[in-house]
């Protein structure tokens, strides 16, 4: 038999050679289109792009609309049949859906009672091997039971009280990853096959869901609202009376089990696997998804060592988890050990520190980030989440906290994953008290001021955030401010980093960006880790400082949306800081590559009296630099209106020197090749935009030709 052959998904009914012409087509469009979704959805190794899939299932839809006698419970353009149902019917499990036993000590010494238990019910000794366990991943999503017969999914039913469910069919049909039909694999499939598994969402689709969900709420849309976590979205999909619905959601699926079983031991199918992980193996060779990140080990060490495994992993996943689950690997082993009060004794689901608890909201503070951010934060009485206990959590900004209708009362639920900063999730409105606050609103909460500055806050018009305006001025943003200022692009300031800036706002050596220029070697020394040289070091580097350009003395003000580029242009046009300051938005306007946006942040920015008094304290201190009142504008410059792009090595220059030359020349430097460029600087080692470059036949330069054409150019502009 042909690998074709073997793993094709050819229907056991397909007709025979004498069929209509139509019915044969038909046939073959079926298994051309569940042998693409499966390497789609379920390899994530598609063969063909999505626009051929398309004309395929658009070819079998017209054939089966042509004749209706074509269309088959299995055909994929049935995934989203039936009109919306009045409520579910009620499905009895043939094998009961039961639940597995807990193990509540999130430790690895959970993983060795488990171990150590089930070593005393087989009555092992120590020098017993040990014991084979099949691990696996703790889904956290919706149980769900998939009955096939002969092959074909017949029916689907959550798991309810474990004895009786909801049949929810035309719901789970429409999840690509779940086949219509069963693959033929080297063996198979029974006649009747229950496969158990979990409905899913993963948390990048949940995101895109929530985010599709604030639009329609946004247009106005009656009865829409966003998810809390991915497992509610999930859960809440799956029982969606309108198969329509549970179609728009973005549904996953993992097997990990079964459930009623008929004629798998037969001839037919090549005997029973012996083991836990030979069915997972079977499923997915019957074109099942099976989840990857699972594991054959032996004994308590091993049990222990995928769950710390699996742990460091788990914020990385692209999914929700809340646990592993052990299984005794070998079936004849599992049949032994039976059960105890409706759980298996052989199987166990070993948790995690839970991510998601509920509490309540004491208070909402704001707070004011190194860049001027405003966040609401959420204070919480107490909570143990995610291994540690919680009394803050953020709010993100003023949208989120309204669009979730946080207040001051209100049960949430906080969650905590990993290192991220604990956030507040939702609320819980069944819990709300009489006395909860007031919808949240941060302006009138602060009344316009910065809550330790005082300064104006600003959100800018599209943006979630408000900020404070007090940048230079504001204790919060202290540290940042002198960062910036002390950048390579902009003071450059050698030696004034991180830990020493931390030291000199935190000993109170510095509260404003003129007091640098006081610093003296003594105090310098005094500092944890500084020395006298590497404080003579820095006293140099803040004397050399004080004579720059004024676009690097723009720049490193850290006006909000003044970049680089921007301070050049701005330097250029104004050639000197007392025009600029005293510029309206008309003329600041009249600047290349400043819009309405820009020019609002500079006129808010020279508006706060304390950023007027921080520029005259710095030229008070000493610093200078080259004031052009008469620097033509940049129009007339000889590289005005193009575009260029560096990439490797030049011979001579550094990529700091080449731009500095090609932007006073008036030019502009990308950092990406588009249609627009006009020119690419290429040194040695050049990469991809090299490459790119020559596919669109742009003009490349090496260092030489880029002297030559700035000199050429400006001999021509200014003869």
């Amino acid at each position: 038999m042909s690998q074709t052959d073997l793993f094709s998904d050819a229907p056991s009914d397909l007709p025979p050679p004498c069929a209509e012409p139509a019915a044969l087509r038909a046939a073959e469009l079926r298994r051309q289109l569940h042998h693409h979704a499966h390497r789609y959805y379920v390899l994530d190794a598609p063969e063909i792009p999505d626009a051929e899939y398309d004309r395929l299932f658009a070819e079998l839809q017209a054939l089966e609309d042509a004749d209706p006698g074509l269309r088959t419970p299995d055909s994929p353009t049935q995934r989203v049949i039936g009109a919306v149902l009045d409520g579910f019917a009620s499905v009895r499990h043939a094998v009961p859906m039961l639940s597995i036993r807990t193990e509540t000590d999130t430790e690895a010494s959970g993983a060795v009672a488990f171990d150590a238990r089930l070593r005393r019910e087989l009555e092992l000794g120590e020098d017993a091997p040990a014991l084979r366990y099949a691990c696996e991943l703790k889904f956290d999503g919706l149980a769900i039971s998939l009955r096939y017969e002969q092959g074909v999914l017949v029916r689907a039913a959550t798991r309810g009280d474990g004895e009786t469910g909801e049949d929810v069919t035309q719901n789970i049909r429409t999840l690509h990853q779940i086949p219509l039909r069963l693959r033929k694999d080297v063996h198979e499939a029974p006649a009747v096959l229950e496969v158990r598994g979990e409905v899913y969402m993963r948390r990048d689709d949940f995101e895109r869901l929530n985010e599709r969900q604030r639009e329609r709420i946004a247009r106005g849309d009656k009865g829409e609202k966003t998810f809390v976590n991915p497992r509610n979205a999930a859960a809440g999909a799956v029982r969606q009376l309108d198969p329509a619905i549970a179609a728009s959601r973005p549904l996953s699926f993992f097997a990990y089990g079964l459930g009623e079983v008929v004629g798998w031991d037969g001839p037919e199918v090549g005997g029973e696997p012996a083991t836990h992980s030979g069915v997972l193996d079977r499923l997915a060779g019957w074109g099942l998804p099976v989840c990857a990140e699972r594991a054959v080990v032996e004994g308590a060490e091993g049990l222990a060592a995928f769950h710390a495994r699996v742990g460091a992993l788990r914020d990385t996943l692209p999914f929700d988890i809340d646990g592993v689950v052990y299984k005794v690997d070998e079936l004849a082993l599992q049949r032994r050990l039976g059960f105890v009060s409706r759980e298996p004794r052989w199987a166990v689901a070993h948790k995690y520190p839970a991510q998601e608890q509920m509490t309540r909201v004491l208070a909402i503070d704001i707070q004011v980030g190194r860049t001027g951010k405003l966040t609401p934060v959420a204070k919480l009485e107490p909570v143990f989440v995610g291994g540690t206990t919680v009394s803050n959590a953020t709010l993100h900004n003023e949208d989120e906290t309204r669009r979730k209708d946080v207040r001051v009362g209100d049960t949430v639920i906080v969650r905590r994953a990993g290192d991220v900063i604990p956030e507040v999730v939702g609320v819980v409105p069944e819990r709300r008290p009489p006395d909860a606050g007031e919808p949240f609103d941060l302006y009138l909460r602060l009344q316009g001021r910065c809550p330790v500055c005082a300064s104006d806050i600003v959100r800018e018009e599209g943006e979630a955030d408000w900020r404070c305006t007090g940048g230079l001025f504001c204790p919060a943003q202290r540290k940042q401010a002198l960062l910036h200022f002390a950048g390579r692009r902009a003071m450059d300031i050698e030696g004034l980093g991180d830990k020493v800036v931390d030291q000199l706002v935190d000993s109170g050596l510095i509260r404003t960006l003129p007091e640098l220029y006081k610093l003296g070697v003594l105090k310098l020394a005094a500092l944890e880790r500084m020395g006298e040289k590497s404080a003579q070091n820095l006293v140099d580097a803040l004397e050399k400082s004080r004579h720059t350009t004024l676009a690097r003395f723009l720049f490193g003000l850290g006006i909000r949306h003044v970049g680089e580029s921007t301070a050049k242009a701005l330097a250029r046009h104004f050639g000197g800081i007392d025009r600029l300051m005293d510029a309206t938005p008309e003329q600041l306007v009249e600047v290349p590559d400043v819009g309405p946006i820009v020019a609002a942040s500079l006129r808010t920015f020279f508006d706060q009296p304390h950023h007027r008094e921080v520029v005259e304290q710095l030229r008070a201190a000493g610093v200078t630099w080259d004031e052009h009142e008469g620097a033509p504008p940049a129009q007339s410059l000889p590289l005005a209106g193009l575009t260029f792009v560096l990439t490797g090595t030049l011979p001579t220059m550094g990529r700091d020197q080449a731009r500095d030359l090609i932007e006073a020349a008036g030019g502009k430097v990308s950092g990406s090749v588009s249609k627009k460029t006009s020119y690419v600087v290429a040194g040695a080692e050049a990469g991809s935009k090299l490459d790119k470059a020559q596919s669109l036949s742009l003009p490349i330069l090496d260092e030489e030709g880029l002297l030559k054409l700035v000199a050429s150019l400006r001999a021509a502009r200014y003869p």
